[in-house]
């Protein structure tokens, strides 16, 4: 196992009618921006359960937050916490709005004059604007991290961001919330989730053996509660681990002494920002893909997972890694999730070119646990997508 330090400061609150409990939180002379995104969380009560336990704090509101944090519509609530003296940050929603609230976080103590810099420098936030979340859609462990994913439209880019100073304070999880949750986006939920845990776990050896428990564990949550929570998402119990789970799969924890990839999210990121294709289906498109590339470097740990998680037990290392990678997208076809590129759109033609350039021109010559993933094998990657 590798060297690590593990600090999460983040307090999670969780279970059922714990929105009231925001009031606790937040400090009673702060000057509070609630965001949230298209408005439905006024739909399902969560606005009004969230009004109700801030009636005695100083609150403005922005909505309209899109499903990639878009950097102009951000730029505008940043404006709001300038003309406004706000000094604490509330995200009421999924990772989109999470993330934004952390961009606005290092944002709003930014020294330069622009932004967009924090992530096309790779400037990591020491300490940010307070904030904290009431999560809405379980997905992208945006809740209990200090990562953030920000997407310009105009430059049709999506880059991560991150530091210490972007864990939020307190998160609020009450898996009641997912009732109101369309199957589309419970599905990119479980997807979302599964992959993360992917993305840590599908390496090589290293002797973590709680590390690779820890995260086969959460994989087979996530099989096991999937049927439930897309049949019945009023199903609290399912709903409840459904909701940990996503929260676990990236918080920091399973991927303490070990290698990890995150290669498949650097091309499914170019995806999204070219397509518009959402998150959890873009890694769902890549990732087997890149297992049957790299798969030699990978196989040890494809098969332990297709013993371990999927129970598959006859036949050699190859053969067990193989079924494992068919397992997988098996699943992701399960949730209704489609694993090819040109199932989503018929200009596919060209993109693993597209990417690859991307990738040149900024430098990213490594990708992966191994650091060797250039971008003319990242080309071949995505073409095996289409």
């Amino acid at each position: 196992m590798n060297n690590f330090e593990f600090k999460n400061p983040t307090k999670i609150i969780f279970g059922k009618d714990t929105i009231e409990k925001l009031k606790e939180e937040i400090p009673a002379d702060a000057k509070v921006l609630l965001l949230y995104g298209g408005g439905s969380i006024k739909k399902n009560g969560i606005y009004d359960q969230v009004k109700t336990a801030l009636a005695d704090v100083d609150v403005t509101e922005f909505g309209g937050i899109p499903a990639n944090p878009e950097y102009a519509t951000l730029m505008e609530a940043l404006k709001v916490i300038k003309d406004k003296n706000i000094t604490y940050l509330l995200a009421v929603g999924g990772g989109s709005v999470i993330d934004g609230t952390k961009f606005l976080s290092a944002a709003a103590v930014y020294d330069g004059d622009t932004p967009w810099d924090i992530l096309t420098k790779n400037i990591r936030t020491e300490k940010g604007m307070p904030f904290g979340t009431v999560l809405t859609l379980p997905a992208t462990g945006s809740e209990m991290n200090s990562g953030a994913v920000i997407t310009r439209e105009e430059t049709k880019e999506k880059l991560a961001m991150g530091g210490p100073g972007l864990f939020p304070e307190f998160s609020i999880l009450d898996p009641q919330v997912i009732t109101s949750i369309p199957e589309r986006q419970l599905a990119n939920g479980l997807t979302d989730a599964f992959t993360h845990v992917l993305e840590q776990y599908m390496t090589y050896p290293i002797g973590a053996l709680l590390q690779d428990r820890f995260a086969e564990s959460i994989l087979q949550t996530l099989i096991e509660v999937a049927p439930k929570v897309l049949k019945d998402p009023t199903d609290y119990k399912a709903a409840s681990n459904f909701m940990w789970s996503c929260t676990m799969a990236l918080n920091g924890l399973i991927q303490k002494g070990v290698p990890t990839d995150w290669a498949v999210h650097a091309m499914g990121h170019e995806l999204t920002a070219m397509f518009g294709i959402d998150h959890a289906r873009t890694l769902a498109v890549i990732a087997p893909s890149h297992y049957k590339f790299n798969f030699e470097a990978k196989k040890e740990k494809l098969a332990q997972y297709g013993e371990r998680v999927w129970n598959i037990t006859e036949g050699s290392t190859d053969n067990k890694a193989y079924a494992a990678i068919e397992k997988t997208v098996d699943f992701f076809h399960q949730l209704g999730i489609d694993t090819k590129l040109s199932d989503y759109t018929n200009d596919y033609e060209g993109t693993a070119e597209k990417i690859s350039k991307r990738f040149t021109d900024r430098g990213w010559t490594g990708l992966g646990e191994h650091q060797d993933l250039s971008p003319d094998k990242v080309e071949k990657i995505v073409k095996m997508a289409y």
